[in-house]
């Protein structure tokens, strides 16, 4: 306002000192014309200071409802700004809607994705990362988790401007799993200094089936070549000093059908065990109630049972909570384990089953659930040396073969369990004393843990 008063003022001031007017009404002249122009001035200037003020909090990102003006100019210049505004809400909306919807893609993939920097530290994780790997990854070391040195010599490559790599990785642990690892480089770095992505494809389901394929011919060779060879012998005799012996006959019919039954028990389990461990790194859905189950198993095997006079006491609580997993494995889990108690407990004697809710949870599961419902199966048997019990759950394994093959077993009923319990993310332990028999309990994850 000062310097629109100036012009007019200087005026006065020149013919006051050329004396065509007098000083005083010079003077006069001059403050008239300074409180004039502030006085036409002022609502421009207070108006200017309200858009200012708004802008400014516009630009901190404060919303504020826009000032009532007095003035057509600056009300056009908080009009111009409001179309301004609307427009960057506009394209600020669009943005945020291109970050949620790359955000929703990342987070969807079905495999793990690792955003690296040029120090090897993850910059970001997706979800499938962290349900494998943990949820606190930003700002690891890629190392840290995956030790395959192929993935590290490629990811040394790629971060020093190589081209991309494909390598295998192998993770061990209660569940192992096979994967396709991918690295590629990106064009432009990203986000905190990101400059290579890694891709984890899941390749255990084809890893299994051809270890299963090649394990299967192994063990199937081994354990046919007994009862087929046995039945090739019954057969050449019976055709040959045999033939016309009815006693020799009827004997060796009810022995190759002894043979026979335990080839078909023996390749029915096979098959069932690899099933299962074909989908072993798959946890299963939905929920169960486990003393449904029992109870179920318990009445099936009270013929079994009778004959040995032997009984099954249950003992589980009113107020058991569900667990996570399928109703028919879990029945066969349990089916299992008491069906081995009736076979190698003393005749005579108890099958005890006992069912808690508990959070004192064995090392190998502590980690991964806050409470689990344990199931103790207790036999009073002879008891196992305690040599014997890493060794229960291989494939085909027995204390005593000979034993084992009388009773019917096919060496496979444990390690159906043992895949069975860790599809369901559950552990298998077992405790064993010389002359009073054995304990195997199933943990499992309740629900909610």
């Amino acid at each position: 306002m000062a310097s629109l008063s100036t012009p007019p003022v200087g005026v006065f001031l020149v013919l006051a000192l050329s004396g065509d007017i007098e000083a005083g009404p010079a003077l006069l002249g001059a403050t008239a014309i300074v409180v004039l122009t502030a006085f036409l001035l002022n609502p421009y200037g207070a108006d200017l200071a309200q858009v200012t003020r708004y802008a400014r909090d516009l630009s901190n990102g404060v919303e504020t409802p826009p000032p009532a003006l007095r003035t057509g100019l600056t009300a056009d210049l908080l009009a111009a700004l409001g179309q301004l505004r609307r427009t960057w809400k506009a394209h600020n909306a669009d943005l945020t809607t291109l970050v949620r919807f790359h955000e929703s893609l990342i987070e969807s993939l079905p495999g793990p994705l690792f955003l690296l920097n040029r120090q090897r530290r993850i910059v970001r994780a997706n979800l499938a990362a962290s349900a494998i790997f943990g949820r606190q990854l930003q700002g690891r070391d890629l190392a840290a988790m995956i030790r395959t040195p192929a993935l590290m010599d490629a990811t040394a490559r790629v971060l020093k401007g190589g081209a991309g790599a494909d390598v295998e990785v192998s993770l061990r642990g209660p569940t192992d799993l096979d994967f396709r690892a991918m690295l590629e480089p990106l064009r432009e770095s990203g986000p905190a200094g990101t400059v290579a992505v890694l891709t984890l494809h899941d390749i255990t389901a084809l890893k299994r089936m051809e270890q299963m394929r090649a394990d299967f011919v192994a063990n199937a060779s081994h354990e046919l070549r007994t009862p087929l060879s046995a039945l090739l012998g019954f057969i050449e005799t019976l055709r040959g000093p045999a033939r016309d012996d009815a006693e020799a006959r009827e004997r060796f019919l009810a022995i190759m059908f002894d043979q026979a039954s335990r080839m078909s028990r023996l390749v029915a389990d096979l098959l069932n065990l690899s099933r299962i461990e074909l989908n072993e790194h798959t946890r299963p859905d939905g929920l169960t109630a486990l003393p449904p189950v029992l109870k179920r198993i318990a009445d099936g095997l009270e013929i079994q049972a009778g004959q040995r006079s032997m009984t099954i006491e249950l003992a589980m609580p009113p107020d058991l909570p569900m667990v996570k997993g399928k109703a028919d494995e879990l029945e066969q889990i349990f089916q299992n384990l008491m069906d081995n108690a009736l076979k190698y407990g003393r005749q005579g004697g108890v099958v005890r089953v006992e069912a808690r809710l508990t959070d004192d949870l064995p090392a190998g599961l502590a980690g991964r659930a806050r409470t689990a419902v344990a199931v103790a199966v207790r036999d009073e048997g002879d008891g196992i040396e305690k040599e014997h019990l890493p060794r229960l759950t291989e494939r085909f394994f027995r204390v005593d073969a000979a034993r084992s093959r009388q009773l019917g077993g096919t060496g496979l009923g444990l390690a159906i369990v043992k895949h069975l319990v860790n599809r369901h993310r559950g552990l298998l332990t077992i405790d064993s004393t010389i002359g009073v028999g054995s304990v195997f309990t199933v943990y499992l994850p309740a629900d909610g843990a």
